[in-house]
């Protein structure tokens, strides 16, 4: 008989425990049991998950009896307070089990959690989830995990479920939160820059709408930036060959004061131009106003360091 290529084995999904409801927690259950996964859930809530056992998931009495279920628990929570809240009253079905933290806090705590875990026979994978809870199983999606490499490899089909990339950063339990923190700063700072600027934009008779193009532009342009100022700040280069921080102090100014006229709030543009001054005092205002790196490296003990 001629040769036949094999047929690919079935792969089982794995079992999942998921614990916490809220509406990311609701998107995860749900990619879950779209994928063909049996879910255990727990919420202190229970009416939030009526929608998915009504689609097959099980809903557990206890934080104990949803640990026990699985090997793999998913923890979508608020932070790790209420991990704890959770979980310590179920800390004897903790031994074996995979621990994947996805909620938010940070690095010191996580590393924190991971001995407490370990502590309990208990392994945990720190998640710093990118995308809002309608990006849950779709493309473009991405997660940040570090832990126990081990852990991580055996799971990582599933976690890819939740969001199609996962990004493994090391087995430090913190570098997961470092890595979502990171990139907190830059979205919350970002779009609440925004807010102002609608806020300026209405009092002076112009919508959201009206600017959208403008700001699009704005945040577009931002990458090149980036990769300009990324390459020179690691090499320890502020020269004031492009931009210099005494302009850049002058221009907040501006932005400050068209904000007091129109009678808009202008605590965050009046914090950036306080940043900009300490920079200005501390000699750099002929530097790039890259410089601020600088400035912000220093320690509380008034000792530059990284």
């Amino acid at each position: 008989m001629p040769a036949t290529s094999a047929t690919p084995t079935p792969v089982t999904p794995t079992p999942v425990t998921l614990i916490g409801l809220g509406p990311m927690g609701h998107a995860m259950a749900t990619a879950l049991l779209d994928r063909g996964h049996q879910v255990t859930l727990w919420n202190r809530t229970a009416s939030r998950a009526d929608d998915l056992v009504a689609r097959g998931a099980i809903l557990a009495a206890t934080p104990e009896e949803a640990v026990s279920a699985n090997e793999l628990v998913i923890l979508s929570l608020t932070d790790y307070t209420a991990m704890y809240a959770v979980l310590e009253p179920a800390a004897a079905a903790l031994s074996g089990r995979v621990i994947v933290n996805l909620s938010s806090d940070t690095p010191k705590k996580a590393r924190e959690a991971a001995a407490w875990a370990a502590g309990h026979g208990a392994v945990h994978l720190t998640g710093g989830v990118l995308v809002p809870p309608s990006g849950i199983g779709k493309p473009g999606s991405s997660t940040f995990y570090s832990g126990p490499r081990e852990a991580y490899d055996k799971h990582r089909a599933t976690l890819e479920v939740l969001t199609a990339e996962s990004d493994y950063r090391g087995e430090d339990a913190g570098l997961a939160a470092l890595m979502y923190q990171l990139n907190m700063v830059i979205f919350w700072t970002s779009i609440s820059s925004y807010w102002y600027a609608v806020a300026l934009a209405e009092a002076n008779g112009l919508s959201a709408t009206d600017i959208l193009p403008y700001a699009s532009q704005n945040m577009t342009g931002m990458p090149e930036f980036l990769s300009f100022y990324s390459a020179r700040i690691d090499a320890g280069n502020h020269e004031g060959d492009v931009d210099r921080l005494a302009m850049g102090l002058a221009s907040m100014e501006h932005v400050v004061e068209t904000h007091t006229d129109a009678g808009v709030d202008a605590a965050l543009p009046s914090a950036v131009a306080d940043l900009f001054r300490r920079g200005m005092e501390a000699g750099h205002a002929k530097d790039s106003f890259s410089s601020i790196v600088e400035l912000l490296r220093e320690r509380i003990d008034g000792t530059a360091g990284r």
